[in-house]
């Protein structure tokens, strides 16, 4: 399975952009959670939202009504919508998913996560 993340760019303050991320490579039975971290030099990963496969989620404090997560789990999609975007958004947005199960017959493969390809978010004026 890969996760494949996009939408990263630049972007004024005030700003919105929306990320996404697709899991894919394999027959995708289930995906418990989805979501995106963040990681700025010289600081921890943080993580921004979490969404679970009954769409229950969780945000950042600094995120908060500004970041949307939202999930497609027909496709093994998460998006990001990102508005009001300030520059201390600044950072390599990561998504990954956890609990996978995978593959095709009786005994599927199970995968504890995986992550994306980070994809740059850039808040400047």
């Amino acid at each position: 399975v890969q996760l494949q993340a996009s939408g990263g760019g630049s972007v004024q303050p005030g700003g919105s952009l929306t990320l996404s991320c697709a899991a894919s490579g394999s027959t995708i039975l289930s995906i418990n959670d989805m979501g995106w971290y963040r990681q700025t030099p010289g600081k921890q990963r943080e993580l921004v939202a979490t969404i679970g496969s009954s769409g229950n989620t969780e945000y950042a404090e600094s995120v908060k009504g500004r970041f949307t997560i939202s999930r497609d789990n027909a496709n093994n999609t998460v998006y990001l919508q990102m508005n009001s975007l300030k520059h201390e958004d600044t950072a390599v947005y990561e998504c990954y998913a956890d609990h996978i199960f995978y593959g095709m017959g009786t005994d599927p493969t199970y995968e504890a996560e995986n992550w994306g390809q980070g994809t740059l978010v850039t808040v400047s004026s």
